[in-house]
């Protein structure tokens, strides 16, 4: 497991592939899964590496905010694609996947009772593994921005209103102020929704009906999970 070395192309490459459907390293929101694979890289990506560029991009602009982001920092080699060998010496991987299951036995062309009854064994056990996996759950991930009606609005209560909206299936994410002009900010925070659960609209319209503190919303991200 792992995506080699980060700061050759090859490496470049595997990450780039890697996060052609996944908004971060590990689960939907920044963590120290992204800090340790972003120290690896030795800077921006190259533009033809879309999915990578635009993952580092975003987190750079949590560089102030690393330190605080969660989750625990492990081995390099602990983050990645299975399928790609860690040759970096970072650390390699210490469990083992259900596709390691040996279902065969061994090659020999007269199978022992013993060969025969451990195989039998693993393919029960993969087997009763597989049908215990839960089902995949359709999310998106959504970086919202909303906008107060001027420099006077109160940020902090404009933030909490939009994070008192609870309901199953949405999950909200971390958030930051960005200037946009006239002392003016804006909060952009992310959400995670499950699609089944919460329409893509839903929060839009709860958001701005705090219409004290909300002047609009936008939504500047938006990505199938």
């Amino acid at each position: 497991m792992g995506f080699g070395d980060l700061k050759s192309p090859a490496g470049l490459q595997v990450l780039n592939d890697y996060l052609a459907d996944k908004s971060y390293i590990e689960g939907y929101v920044p963590s120290q899964a992204d800090v340790a694979v972003f120290e690896a890289v030795s800077g921006p990506p190259p533009a033809d590496l879309c999915h990578a560029l635009r993952w580092y991009n975003h987190i750079k602009s949590y560089e102030k905010e690393k330190a605080s982001l969660p989750g625990v920092k492990k081995a390099l080699g602990k983050y990645g694609p299975a399928d790609v060998e860690d040759t970096t010496g970072s650390g390699a991987t210490d469990s083992k996947d259900d596709d390691d299951i040996d279902l065969f036995g061994s090659d020999d062309k007269e199978e022992s009772e013993e060969a025969k009854r451990l195989r039998e064994e693993r393919l029960a056990q993969y087997e009763s593994k597989k049908a215990k996996k839960p089902a995949l759950v359709a999310k998106s991930s959504i970086l919202l921005d909303v906008k107060p009606w001027d420099d006077e609005t109160d940020m902090v209560k404009l933030e909490e209103c939009v994070r008192s909206i609870q309901t199953d299936g949405l999950v909200w994410g971390l958030s930051k102020l960005v200037p946009m002009g006239y002392k003016i900010k804006k909060l952009q925070i992310q959400c995670v929704v499950e699609d089944d659960k919460v329409g893509t609209d839903t929060p839009e319209e709860q958001i701005t009906a705090f219409e004290d503190y909300v002047q609009s919303m936008d939504v500047a991200a938006f990505k199938k999970i």
